[in-house]
């Protein structure tokens, strides 16, 4: 049986980057109703959490597998054709139904707003997952709803009791719905990456990073846009900023970002260096027009992070 770095468990999806010279206001986008929008570029490719995750893992250089569903027709035949490209096996279901849709809307100060229909991908069911392939270092989980959901928080219990590690990245719109959904995979989470403000929808404000290991997971780091990020052990924590680069392409890099961080986990087992190897790869992400292009090899990674000097300062947890 093949014994993979990091299998990726979520979604399947096409990309439709839809550019246009729609003005932004009061932090909205302003689409008149009952009129015709042109738009300035269209753009398509494959991606999702899960497509995203295992691509990037692959990339540098680790055994990736990608688990979900994507069902039938044109648009899943796109998606394995760009994952056997990407050197990753798929370890999922292909259905009846249809892959899933994201339409990434551009405005003008080049602000997105994601329109997406997880089709095919929110329906796998725990029994059409073929347990006798999951073998692996590390699951890397994110989100998805309805069957794939419930499929999820079994698989995180099936993971564990076969000595695998457990990455979780869980989306603003399943964090809405309160700690109880989630508690059981939180528990089981060794590694738990969300964004600020997903961060303080789960716990509120005050004492994060205690209020979030008391849940369970080991590792949590928080994301904050262009503002510095945090990794907590539990012990410490450490504070890094986001490289300042001409941002392209920002869909995938939280994806990128987590992705990077568990590949820096399995090669150096050093938070700090991690950290760094994640900084690095999401940046070169953004920075690059095109979904994927601008992903890095782990030696590509390692020559940039010995130019460059990313600071990562460690401070006691309080």
């Amino acid at each position: 049986m093949k014994k993979y770095d990091v299998i990726s468990f979520g979604s399947g999806l096409v990309d439709a980057f839809i550019y246009t010279d729609i003005v932004e206001g009061s932090g909205k986008l302003c689409i008149p109703s009952g009129t015709k929008v042109l738009v300035d570029k269209v753009n398509f490719s494959v991606g999702g959490g899960g497509i995203n995750t295992s691509v990037c893992i692959s990339k540098i250089g680790l055994k990736s597998g990608f688990l979900g569903k994507i069902g039938h027709g044109y648009n899943s035949k796109i998606i394995l054709r760009e994952l056997k490209k990407a050197n990753v096996d798929f370890l999922g279901v292909n259905g009846k139904e249809h892959a899933g849709y994201s339409f990434i809307l551009e405005s003008k100060s080049h602000h997105r707003t994601i329109l997406t229909y997880k089709g095919a991908s929110n329906l796998l069911k725990y029994d059409e997952i073929k347990l006798g392939k999951m073998n692996s270092k590390w699951v890397h989980i994110s989100s998805l709803a309805g069957d794939s959901f419930a499929s999820q928080k079994k698989f995180v219990d099936f993971a564990k009791r076969n000595g695998m590690k457990v990455s979780f990245n869980p989306s603003s719109y399943q964090i809405r719905k309160g700690i109880e959904p989630l508690r059981k995979m939180l528990r089981n989470t060794d590694f738990l990456s969300l964004n600020m403000e997903e961060a303080e929808m789960l716990v509120g404000k005050n004492n994060i990073y205690k209020k979030i290991h008391e849940l369970g997971p080991s590792i949590v780091c928080i994301t904050d846009g262009a503002r510095p990020g945090y990794v907590s052990d539990g012990i410490y924590v450490y504070k890094y900023s986001p490289k300042k680069v001409d941002v392209k392409e920002k869909t995938g890099a939280g994806d990128v970002f987590s992705s990077t961080f568990i590949a820096g986990l399995i090669k150096t087992g050093d938070i700090k260096e991690s950290i760094k190897a994640a900084v690095i790869n999401s940046a070169s992400l953004v920075s690059t027009p095109g979904s994927r292009k601008g992903l890095l090899s782990w030696k590509e990674i390692k020559g940039k992070s010995d130019k460059e000097n990313i600071i990562i300062k460690r401070v006691n947890l309080k």
